[in-house]
């Protein structure tokens, strides 16, 4: 059963703090993922994904929340930025790349997904394979002729030694892994195929994913080479068991199972959408913005794109953009593409409170994160309540004064804090740290009364 968009909501919550309304809005987009695939299957192919522009200044929680968002869907998320895409023609990345990025990111989840899955299994017949090097049978013992008087008969061979007993084996086995075998030294063979050196000097968009796979294409003509290698116990398992996982898994149904996700769960989060809005106003980088907004139409309407793992349609992958739109606005979007995000959610700027809310809630917060990271040097951090009230006022205030990069300031701002703590922590073991409202204005007031100092300090 997939989550509620309660429960979406709730998972969110425990990362991001406040932007509800833009939790609301994917909450029901993953959702209705679901419901579509609960409906009739004449009518599952007509249901397209409702995309989702997000509207909002840097450091409120944009990339975040679709991030989160795909890991709770278990879905290829790819996050790019529309400033590097330029209009056929000109140099750079084509817009259907980032569907190739997207399969290609899909084909890797699954793969891991199955090479979990068969890890047990491979660990226990590479094992097998590393007792048969540590204890070989011996050949059958052949008499050189050479050595024989003229015309003397040659004797039968001599047959092969009985197998080791069992008991020898197993207690071969325990002291694998108990590791008391690890200094020794075996030799391993493995297979490899070796990809061939190959550069394309081109300046036309999308060459590098012809050069990859041109390269890979040369790759599947070459034989796989055997070698034999020298290891150590633990490395020759490793080899072993990554060999055997290659062997257990089915490359072809991995790439079926990976283009059919990525076609009906794939998340693409456009960020910087506002950079190609508006009309072009001369020459140099913006000529091809308007361009570069045709050719995403199609890929977003829906269309069919073709990789290296087969043709991928998009008409199902979900696409969430985003930008600040200080300078533009949507509607400086051509029309078409427009219409192809219906659902619009506009991010608030965080305020001084929640600058405290992110501080003290989400359970990868920046606080717990200091105090997990100095305790390994057996540094004792305190946060009293007040020293993270005073943390969130200078960071908001510096957000006030210059330029407001949102949530990220509190990066700059806590490592500005702990610069001191964090370089002596080695030749502090067992000290308790006090960070306490008066130890926070000292480190970061005289920063905050010279505006000119603080632009590249904070």
């Amino acid at each position: 059963m997939a989550l509620t968009p309660k429960e979406i909501v709730a998972e969110l919550d425990r990362y991001i703090i406040g932007q509800k309304p833009a939790k609301r809005s994917v909450a029901i987009a993953l959702r209705n993922r679901w419901r579509r695939q609960q409906v009739p299957a004449e009518l599952r192919d007509e249901i397209a994904p409702k995309n989702i522009i997000m509207i909002g200044p840097t450091g409120v929680g944009k990339t975040e929340i679709c991030r989160r968002l795909a890991r709770l869907a278990q879905a290829p998320f790819l996050k790019v930025e529309a400033s590097k895409y330029t209009e056929v023609g000109y140099v750079g990345r084509d817009v259907e790349s980032m569907i190739r990025d997207l399969v290609e990111l899909s084909v890797k989840m699954i793969k891991e997904e199955e090479l979990e899955r068969v890890r047990t299994k491979a660990g226990e017949l590479a094992e097998e394979r590393l007792l048969d090097l540590l204890l070989p049978s011996r050949p059958p013992a052949f008499p050189n002729p050479a050595v024989l008087p003229p015309g003397a008969p040659v004797p039968s061979p001599v047959p092969p030694p009985e197998p080791a007993p069992d008991s020898t084996r197993e207690r071969l086995r325990q002291l694998l892994r108990s590791g008391k075998l690890d200094d020794r030294f075996v030799e391993a063979e493995t297979r490899s195929r070796s990809l061939p050196v190959v550069e394309i000097f081109s300046n036309a968009g999308g060459m590098e994913d012809f050069e990859m796979q041109f390269r890979e294409m040369l790759g599947n003509f070459l034989p796989q080479k055997s070698r034999k290698k020298k290891a150590s116990v633990p490395e020759a398992l490793k080899l072993l068991t990554d060999e055997e996982e290659q062997r257990l898994i089915d490359l072809d149904q991995i790439i079926s199972r990976a283009v059919e996700r990525a076609e009906n769960a794939g998340i693409v989060f456009i960020d910087e959408i506002d950079k190609i809005a508006g009309k072009e106003k001369g020459y140099g980088p913006e000529v091809s913005r308007e361009g570069v907004q045709r050719d995403l139409l199609p890929v977003v309407e829906g269309t069919t794109v073709q990789t290296k793992y087969g043709a991928v349609r998009t008409d199902h992958i979900l696409f969430i953009a985003a930008g600040a739109f200080t300078v533009s606005k949507p509607s400086d979007l051509i029309p078409e593409l427009q219409g192809r995000f219906p659902i619009r959610v506009e991010l608030s700027p965080l305020s001084q409170e929640d600058f405290v809310r992110i501080l003290n809630e989400p359970e990868n917060s920046l606080i717990r994160q200091a105090i997990a990271l100095l305790k390994t040097e057996e540094v004792e951090l305190i946060f009293p309540p007040e020293a993270i009230g005073e943390i969130a006022r200078l960071a908001w205030l510096v957000n006030e004064r210059m330029e407001n990069i949102g949530a990220r300031r509190l990066h700059t701002v806590m490592e500005r804090l702990l610069d001191e703590v964090s370089f002596s922590a080695p030749e502090m073991t067992g000290v308790q740290v006090k960070i306490d409202a008066p130890y926070v204005r000292e480190k970061l007031e005289e920063i905050l009364k010279n505006e000119d100092l603080s632009r590249y300090i904070l």
